[in-house]
């Protein structure tokens, strides 16, 4: 509950979050924007697998949400929309409307920052992001997307169908798995490495909430991913 909480000069919202696979509902975002209002923080809202929602209503932009050009930054990136991970490409919007509380506007001091420390993205990395854009592009990054979420619905099933409780896994391309009450994630890491030699990623290692969980990924082929799903109902079996 956001407005319980102790004002922050920033909030972050990452949806669809990583590692969670959990989407933000408009109502919660609604939320979020008028408790910074109210509150005088800075929005700033990760929409890196935005590409990745397919659930009608569920919004893919902060911007969707009255209000938020006066309270919120928002960031992207190529690394999920098409692989960008390693070449490293991404922007970030900062609304002219969104000012400090003199007045002045965000994006003077955001853009000194930038300026300052970074040099801009190389001419070859930037005809990348471009040939992504154009309509042959888009339509590969849709097809690739859809490849991925269907590999998250196939762990989704394989954890489901074993009698795990799961998040994510629908407009997002991880799912975290809840483990066994007072099972550690470390633990379950090690144990599934062991015995299945599938590679998970144990939930402590996103921090202290995270603990009691795994985080699967959808990025990999679908054989791997029908291996993995093959070998974890062996190794997670209750």
């Amino acid at each position: 509950d956001l407005a319980s909480l102790p004002r922050a000069d920033v909030v972050y919202i990452c949806s669809p979050n990583n590692p969670t696979g959990a989407c933000a509902s408009r109502e919660q975002l609604e939320e979020a924007v008028r408790v910074c209002k109210e509150k005088g923080s800075i929005l700033v809202f990760d929409a890196a697998y935005a590409p990745f929602i397919r659930t009608p209503g569920v919004p893919k932009s902060i911007y969707e949400i009255e209000g938020a050009k006066e309270v919120a930054i928002e960031c992207n990136s190529f690394s999920k929309y098409a692989g960008f991970t390693g070449v490293r490409l991404g922007w970030t919007v900062v609304p002219m409307d969104l000012k400090f509380s003199d007045g002045t506007p965000v994006r003077n001091d955001f853009n000194r920052v930038m300026t300052t420390a970074f040099n801009g993205a190389s001419n070859i990395v930037q005809a990348g992001g471009l040939a992504c854009l154009d309509e042959e592009g888009m339509k590969e990054i849709d097809t690739l997307i859809d490849y991925y979420l269907e590999n998250a619905k196939l762990l989704k099933d394989a954890m489901e169908s074993i009698g795990y409780n799961v998040f994510g896994g629908t407009d997002a391309p991880y799912v975290f798995v809840q483990l066994p009450d007072g099972k550690s994630s470390w633990d379950a890491f090690s144990e599934i490495l062991e015995s299945a030699q599938v590679v998970t990623i144990p939930g402590a290692g996103f921090g202290p909430g995270g603990e009691g969980y795994l985080r699967l990924s959808a990025f990999a082929s679908r054989e791997n991913v029908e291996e993995a799903c093959t070998r974890l109902k062996v190794a997670m079996a209750k």
